[in-house]
């Protein structure tokens, strides 16, 4: 099970050299950035631990990825959405179905009695965890501490595979939605004092929602990586021309990348080289999370065509 130590691959975007770290590469259970982000839990023991705790989206990688964690440690998981769409549940593949197929104990909170209003994270802070003595419980999209372990691995996957160019400097570039994987890779180059910097795009909730994320997990600003502010403001999940000709132009390189992040990520990267004279060498984060182009892929066709 490949869990770390993934390659670097170099493409031609935007009239200039990119390089990719691959971590699309790692096993396809985890989803690319969940195997950093969980890498914690896999390697560490908790003694008593029957279960995990997570919420999100029916469609989220980390769903699939929960579930691919408890079947290996033996934990079962719970995990918490806000509601099902009723076409989710008809797929054959997906990040839905692989979870269930895992065993996957997937609840809906709209089928609840006892909701009352609340949230899901509200919701699970005081219906759920007061009653789980036994259960280990992990933020939307692996946002906590824990994550900063396997990120912290990459990191140095990075300052290894940058030195061993014996390049000046690095941008990093990944689009972020809690901004866990790139406030914890900046934390690592920044205490490391090396030459690299990690910027990113706001793909859920705006600039300000991904300011607070950061705020959250370090309330040290010198942490914070830099936020590319696009010209025009996306809604996440929403279906954008641009997003599916820049996901078309960007596979045509040779490497598939996701449709529900990387468009943005690369039209971010692409009007941040366009409105500065930055000429500093770049690689561009491969999170993976390609699992779920099962079902956005039908999607983007049906409304552009192939």
């Amino acid at each position: 099970m490949k869990l770390s130590h993934t390659p670097v691959d170099s493409i031609e975007m935007f009239g200039r050299e990119v390089f990719v770290k691959r971590d699309d590469l790692l096993h396809p259970e985890f989803s690319g950035n969940k195997a950093r982000k969980f890498a914690y839990f896999l390697e560490h023991e908790f003694p008593g631990v029957q279960k995990v705790i997570g919420y999100g989206s029916a469609q989220a990688n980390s769903l699939y990825s929960m579930s691919a964690l408890a079947k290996l440690r033996g934990w079962q998981l719970d995990f918490y959405v806000d509601h099902i769409a009723s076409h989710i549940k008809t797929q054959q593949e997906g990040n839905y179905a692989r979870a269930c197929q895992n065993g996957a104990n997937i609840i809906d909170l709209s089928e609840l009695d006892d909701r009352e209003g609340r949230d899901t994270l509200t919701y699970i802070e005081e219906r759920v965890l007061p009653e789980e003595k036994m259960a280990v419980f992990v933020p939307e999209g692996g946002r906590c501490g824990y994550a900063e372990f396997g990120v912290s691995k990459l990191a140095g996957e990075i300052c290894e595979w940058f030195k061993e160019q014996g390049l000046l400097s690095l941008i990093v570039f990944l689009p972020s939605g809690t901004g866990t994987t790139a406030l914890f890779l900046n934390k690592y180059f920044v205490e490391q004092g090396v030459t690299i910097r990690v910027l990113t795009c706001a793909a859920v909730g705006g600039d300000d929602y991904l300011k607070l994320q950061f705020e959250e997990l370090s309330d040290d600003v010198i942490y914070h990586p830099e936020i590319v502010v696009m010209p025009k403001k996306y809604h996440f999940g929403k279906l954008y021309r641009e997003f599916y000709e820049m996901w078309q132009r960007v596979c045509n390189t040779g490497i598939e990348f996701e449709l529900l992040y990387d468009p943005l990520g690369w039209l971010a990267l692409e009007h941040y080289l366009n409105t500065t004279a930055d000429k500093t060498p770049v690689m561009y984060l491969h999170q993976g999370g390609l699992l779920g182009n099962v079902s956005m892929l039908p999607r983007y066709q049906r409304k552009y065509g192939d």
